[in-house]
């Protein structure tokens, strides 16, 4: 469940690649999951965003970010439904707000961007907004 959320940050900062905008994502990610751990009303939701987990090393391609991090949300949130499904919003909310975080954190949502952040709704089964 942990790479779902770290994960979701990560393929959206890879999508659109950019050396100081590299710099602002992380801080957002790192900011997001901070504020989560702290302030989240879910116990599972401030575990996981606590985790150090690094799903993935500094030689993974973007493709492999994004196969492992939607397989991975598909695997949370089937988990969630059959064992704890009262904490399946705070799971899709916390890593659909991470995502959105990154994306915006540099120059504003990129169409590359806005196009990961929908595959992520996908992978969490939750509708698009707008």
């Amino acid at each position: 469940m942990q790479t779902g959320i770290t994960g979701a940050g990560l393929f959206v900062a890879a999508v659109d690649p950019g050396f100081l905008d590299s710099f602002r994502e992380a801080n957002a990610l790192a900011q997001h999951l901070r504020d989560a751990h702290e302030r989240a009303d879910s116990e599972l939701i401030r575990e996981l965003a606590a985790g150090h987990d690094r799903p993935f090393g500094l030689t993974a391609s973007p493709a492999e970010i994004e196969q492992s991090t939607l397989a991975a949300l598909q695997e949370a949130v089937s988990a969630l439904e059959a064992k704890a499904p009262e904490e399946l919003p705070a799971y899709r909310q916390v890593v659909l707000d991470v995502a959105e975080s990154v994306a915006s954190a540099a120059k504003g949502v990129s169409p590359r961007e806005s196009s990961a952040l929908e595959r992520i709704r996908d992978a969490l089964g939750v509708a698009a907004t707008g």
